[in-house]
C-alpha cells in the first residue's frame, strides 16, 4: 500500500489532494481533541456570538494548520508528515494546558465561555505563535 501511495505522490494533483484530504482529517481529528477537553461547548458558544470562543478556536485551527504546513514542507512522505503533525500537535496541546497553568487567578476556559474577549484574543495569539516555534522545530 505505501509503495501505491508513494507512486501516486510523483504525480503533482494527486499529491495536492492527497495532502489536503489528510490536512482537513487531521484538522478535524486535532479540533475534535481540542474541544473535547475544554469545558465549555466551542461550537455552541460560537453560535451563540462568542466572539472570544471564535477567536480561541480560529487560533487552534490556524495552529494546528501551520504546524501540518511545516510538517509537509519539512519531510519527504505524507506519513513522515502525518506523524511529525501530530507531535507538533501535541506540543501545542502541552502549551494550551501550560496556558492554563501559568494564569492561576482565572480559569481560561471559564472566561471564554463569558466571552472575555482579551483572553480569547490571547488565546489566539498564543495558539498562532506557539505554532511557528513548533514548526520551525519540525523542520
Amino acid at each position: 500500500m505505501e509503495g501505491v501511495v508513494d507512486s501516486l505522490m510523483d504525480i503533482p494533483v494527486a499529491a495536492v489532494l492527497a495532502y489536503f484530504s489528510v490536512g482537513i482529517l487531521a484538522l478535524i481529528v486535532f479540533l475534535s481533541i481540542f474541544e473535547w477537553i475544554t469545558k465549555y461547548d466551542g461550537w455552541e458558544e460560537i453560535r451563540r456570538g462568542n466572539v472570544s470562543a471564535a477567536m480561541a478556536t480560529g487560533g487552534k485551527i490556524f495552529g494546528i494548520c501551520n504546524i501540518f504546513r511545516f510538517s509537509i514542507q519539512a519531510h519527504q512522505s505524507i506519513y513522515e508528515s502525518l506523524l511529525w503533525a501530530g507531535g507538533g500537535f501535541l506540543l501545542l496541546l502541552a502549551a494550551y494546558f501550560l496556558f492554563e497553568f501559568v494564569t492561576p487567578v482565572f480559569r481560561i476556559d471559564d472566561e471564554i465561555a463569558k466571552d472575555n474577549r482579551a483572553v480569547g484574543l490571547l488565546a489566539m495569539i498564543i495558539s498562532i505563535s506557539l505554532s511557528y516555534i513548533i514548526g520551525a522545530a519540525l523542520s
